[in-house]
């Protein structure tokens, strides 16, 4: 399973991780790619592992073109602090999918639950 992260991750999280070297060894072979979250539309991520971090950030419509990426036997971890957003007061993506998920638990998703623009 390859791993994707979007948006603002930081590289040097990772590399304090697992180290300069066996970072750039996994980029260069494509099991981890950072790709802008701007660029995700029109892709579908099957056997993906992605990380969404400063998602305080993310718009309501980014949220949810992110999550409509989801393919076959992935996993999405979605991050950020509300409290670091630069997106006005309530307008924050994030914001409203905490809003609209269910309290205290983890929310897991399936096929049904996302419809496709087409």
């Amino acid at each position: 399973m390859a791993a994707i992260i979007t948006n603002k991750f930081r590289i040097n999280n990772a590399e304090q991780i697992i180290g300069k070297q066996r970072l750039q060894v996994l980029k260069e072979s494509n099991v981890i790619q950072v790709i802008p979250l701007a660029f995700m539309r029109g892709i579908t991520l099957a056997n993906k592992f992605v990380i969404l971090d400063e998602a305080q950030n993310a718009t309501p419509e980014q949220i949810k073109m992110f999550v409509t990426r989801i393919g076959e036997n992935s996993k999405y971890i979605i991050t950020g602090d509300l409290e670091q957003s630069d997106i006005q007061k309530h307008k924050s993506g994030l914001e409203d999918a905490i809003k609209n998920a269910p309290p205290g638990q983890d929310t897991t998703l399936s096929t049904p639950d996302f419809i496709k623009n087409r």
